[in-house]
């Protein structure tokens, strides 16, 4: 398998068909090529198309046109080597921490013996840093530890793609730094391929290989895909004077604020 075509959108074009026959066309023409353990984000304008990209290759929607291939395989629906970490983390509040990543091991994993499912939940339970509130309930722990779940219980299944739908979005600006390090150091340990939306430059630059960059919709493709040559670990503060950094910075700026400027967000 060519690892450069690990994750393949080829002539991507989504429409949705509205009341009285009226169509409104997301997104059109993308077209691009995912590495094997590669981040990428996706950031535009609200309204550019970068959710419904984000839906069709988890599967949870299907494209009008084109195909998503993973591995050299269509995708066509959900499935166990795609999981998905939503702004909201979606946690079973009548479960403790431990127990909802257990579940989803489970789904994914039924054949494993009780001691491997015990070592396997407790493993990704430590890898980010929640031993101390296994046995808590998600409405006795913060915003930011239940963040730290729900990517726990994403890579808990190990899938070969994880999909972040702005993750951080809802935090302050504290825990969100706090949560960007731990998906460095995690990726760096799991190296699954990742794609995140966002909003946040300064994210973008500092989580990803590559930032895909979206045209504003209706008819939304990809203006511009940036390579961000930096290599890690990265250090945010040690970034902030870095020349690449600077660079990666700025032409996404130029891009959103000069080429592709929205007045009204």
């Amino acid at each position: 398998m060519n690892n450069d075509k690990f994750l393949q959108l080829e002539n991507i074009e989504k429409t949705f068909f509205l009341s009285g026959g009226k169509e409104y066309k997301a997104v059109v023409d993308v077209n691009v090529n995912i590495k094997k353990n590669e981040i990428v984000s996706i950031i535009g304008h609200s309204g550019c198309g970068k959710s419904t990209l984000l839906n069709m290759i988890a599967g949870l929607d299907s494209q009008t046109k084109g195909n998503i291939i993973l591995n050299n395989k269509e995708i066509t629906g959900p499935g166990p080597e795609r999981a998905v970490v939503f702004q909201n983390h979606s946690l079973l509040p009548w479960l403790t921490v431990y127990q909802n990543i257990e579940l989803a091991v489970k789904k994914v994993m039924p054949h494993l013996s009780s001691k491997d499912l015990k070592e396997r939940v407790e493993h990704f339970v430590s890898m980010v840093n929640l031993d101390h509130a296994k046995d808590k309930y998600p409405s006795g722990i913060s915003g930011g530890m239940k963040q730290r779940v729900g990517i726990a219980r994403a890579l808990s299944i190990k899938p070969d793609v994880l999909l972040m739908d702005e993750p951080f979005g809802a935090l302050d600006s504290l825990t969100r730094a706090n949560l960007q390090e731990h998906l460095m150091r995690i990726q760096q340990n799991v190296q699954n391929t990742v794609i995140i939306i966002t909003h946040d430059i300064d994210e973008a630059v500092l989580l990803s290989d590559r930032v895909i960059m979206m045209t504003n919709g209706p008819e939304a493709t990809i203006g511009e895909i940036l390579k961000v040559d930096i290599p890690r670990p990265r250090d945010r503060v040690v970034l902030q004077s870095d020349k690449e950094y600077i660079r990666c910075r700025e032409a996404i700026l130029d891009f959103l604020y000069k080429k592709f400027a929205k007045e009204h967000e």
